[in-house]
């Protein structure tokens, strides 16, 4: 009945016979006894070992044979003082830090808004390999979802790392009710992000306040404060990621990602499809707890709240970036020194407009009147290059910054003699002082070569009998006058000579 053996209740009826304060609380500790508590030192060493109780006490017997400290107690004395001075948050916390101690927390829920009042957003890299141009990639997603009937209102897909682009298009989505998006959607009220430099760069934090959107920036690491989207992240791995080929969730640590060898990888198209088909069914079949039985979808139709809704071209136009006013030439409107033109720019050259672009596509540009601010139409780059070449300079560039990394990988690349025994690191690779002198001689005259300015100091000028082109000519320093040499010193006629044979007779 009291759960320990039956020695223990003779040795506690044997301490109350002793002592009659012993019966209040039997089986502990008196005071006077010195019982050993945990401290500060002791947390210390936990933290350090990651919560192992039996490298905390080797530690404190080395202390100790020191003569730095007491003898420690035994361990599994050490073990019953952790667990009764320590809570479980503090001992998850000291071994596995704060993520491990937040899960013995305590958290209030907030009140069920009603449809729209608050969406969270979010960045997710699915822990899946897509195969995207022929190379294994664990592309990105982000989305948007509503508080209040858990669906999934907006979401965008990137190949590669997120911008703002990506939220860009996802809010997009997310706002317009139009085919083939919807029934969810309209403009919300209030929208939380988790400090992301995407979420708060100038581009969307301008299209949330053209849009009347009140942004909550949240503090750091509390991903507690938006367990709508962190709910969402972690449900579609379990769900259905999971169940993807090319699954590959993070390895513990110490560990190695494995998967099959002649695993085929979906597409990233192919992959985009899934999910916005696992997206459907989680907006319209799927019945998740705090909904009670009811689907996304159920809640969101049975919430009388209205909606604010945008047209699709002026929403185009508030999740654009503003590049400023530019003017129309006859080659079009200039931007990032490349030319952009459109079939509507016929007759209208000279006029001041605006330009707006969508980050990172470089391709095309929208053009609006600056003074009006009416909508003029797109401009696509001009001599656009073919996917061919684009694709070939892709290969050199790819292929250069390869053998660029190599080199400077050998360059760097230092080894070392292994020892078995403590001693000071030894370098490998033998070298004469000849080779060395030649090396950094080589190395000073590359820099004095990177420091030559050949076009300070322009050539001379050719003689006057050649025929250079005017072109060169222009690029040189004029010639010096030729230097007169002194006139001879004045000492008389000079003395007559003797006739030669090749002077003839003079006669």
């Amino acid at each position: 009945m009291l759960g320990v053996r039956e020695r223990a209740v003779w040795r506690w009826l044997a301490a109350a016979e002793r002592d009659e304060s012993a019966s209040v609380a039997p089986g502990e500790r008196a005071r006077s006894h010195g019982r050993f508590t945990v401290t500060p030192e002791i947390r210390a060493l936990l933290g350090l070992w990651k919560g192992n109780v039996a490298a905390v006490h080797r530690k404190l017997a080395a202390r100790a044979a020191r003569g730095e400290g007491e003898s420690p107690p035994s361990i599994p004395t050490l073990h019953r003082a952790i667990r009764r001075d320590l809570r479980p948050g503090e001992r998850a916390g000291l071994a596995g830090g704060e993520r491990a101690a937040r899960k013995h927390d305590v958290f209030l829920a907030r009140p069920r808004p009603w449809r729209n009042q608050v969406w969270e957003t979010d960045h997710m890299q699915a822990p899946v390999l897509v195969d995207v141009d022929g190379r294994a990639r664990r592309p990105w997603i982000t989305w948007f979802t509503d508080c209040a009937t858990n669906a999934i209102t907006g979401v965008a897909v990137s190949p590669g790392t997120p911008s703002r682009e990506s939220v860009l298009a996802a809010l997009r989505s997310a706002v317009l009710r139009e085919e083939p998006y919807g029934p969810f959607g309209g403009l919300p009220e209030k929208v939380r992000v988790d400090r992301g430099k995407d979420f708060l760069s100038t581009t969307v934090s301008a299209a949330f306040g053209l849009l009347d959107v009140t942004v909550e920036d949240l503090p750091a690491y509390t991903p507690h404060l938006k367990g709508t989207v962190e709910g969402l992240n972690r449900a579609v791995e379990s769900m259905f990621l999971a169940a993807l080929p090319g699954y590959a969730r993070q390895p513990r640590p110490g560990e190695r990602a494995s998967r099959p060898k002649d695993e085929v990888l979906l597409g990233f198209q192919d992959f985009t499809a899934r999910l916005l088909t696992w997206i459907s069914w989680w907006n319209t079949e799927h019945r998740p707890a705090p909904l009670r039985g009811r689907t996304p979808l159920q809640v969101w139709q049975d919430d009388p709240t209205p909606l604010r809704d945008v047209p699709a071209r002026d929403l185009w136009t508030f999740t654009l970036e503003d590049a400023g006013i530019r003017t129309l030439t006859t080659r079009g409107v200039r931007f990032r020194k490349r030319d952009y033109v459109g079939a509507w720019m016929v007759g209208q050259a000279g006029i001041q407009v605006r330009v707006r672009f969508m980050p990172h596509h470089d391709h095309r540009i929208e053009v609006y009147h600056a003074g009006t601010g009416r909508y003029l139409g797109p401009a696509d780059l001009a001599d656009q290059a073919t996917g061919e070449q684009i694709s070939a300079v892709r290969r050199a560039r790819a292929a250069r910054t390869r053998r660029l990394k190599k080199d400077l990988e050998a360059s760097r690349r230092e080894r070392y003699a292994a020892v078995n025994r403590p001693e000071a690191p030894q370098r490998l690779g033998a070298l004469t002082g000849a080779q060395a002198e030649a090396e950094l001689a080589q190395s000073a005259g590359t820099d004095l070569a990177q420091l030559a300015l050949p076009d300070l100091i322009p050539p001379a000028a050719p003689p006057a009998d050649w025929r250079t082109p005017a072109s060169l000519a222009t690029r040189t320093r004029p010639a010096r006058p030729a230097p007169v040499p002194p006139a001879p010193a004045f000492d008389g006629p000079p003395a007559p000579t003797a006739p030669t044979a090749e002077d003839g007779d003079a006669s």
